[in-house]
C-alpha cells in the first residue's frame, strides 16, 4: 500500500524533510489516520502533500520503520525521497478520475490517506 501524508508547510514542510533526511511522523490524532499509520510497513511509498495555501502534492518519501507499541500514537520513521517535478494541486487531483472514490477527495480532513499504486504513480510523476 502507498500513502499520502498531509502537512502544513509552515509547521513542517517537504523542504524540512529533505534537509533532515529522516523524521518521525507522529502527532496524528484522527482515528482513521492513526489506523493507516499503524498499518504502514517499511519500504512503502509516500507522497508528501502540503495543506494550507499550497494544497498540492510536492514530494515523495519512504517508510523506514513503524513503532506501534502505543496503538493510540504510532510513530512512523520516514526517509525523504525526491521533490515532485510537476506538483499536483488539489484541483487537479479532484478533477482526475483516479481519485473519484479516494478518501483524499471524500474525507478532506484526513491527514493520512491510502493510495493505490496508480494514484501514487500519477501524483509522483512516475
Amino acid at each position: 500500500m502507498d500513502y499520502l501524508l498531509k502537512t502544513e508547510p509552515t509547521v513542517y514542510s517537504f523542504a524540512d524533510l529533505e534537509r533532515e533526511k529522516t523524521t518521525i511522523w507522529d502527532g496524528v490524532t484522527n482515528p482513521a489516520a492513526v489506523k493507516h499509520l499503524r498499518e504502514m510497513k517499511p519500504g512503502e511509498r509516500l507522497v508528501i502533500y502540503h495543506t494550507g495555501e499550497e494544497k498540492s502534492a510536492v514530494g515523495t518519501a519512504l517508510v523506514v520503520a513503524v513503532d506501534g507499541s502505543d496503538p493510540k500514537t504510532p510513530q512512523v520513521k520516514i526517509k525523504a525521497g525526491k521533490a515532485i517535478a510537476k506538483v499536483k494541486t488539489l484541483a487537479e487531483i479532484k478533477a482526475h478520475k483516479l481519485f473519484a472514490e479516494s478518501p483524499l477527495v471524500r474525507q478532506g480532513r484526513l491527514s493520512v490517506v491510502p493510495l493505490t499504486a496508480a494514484q501514487y504513480g500519477w501524483l509522483a510523476g512516475d
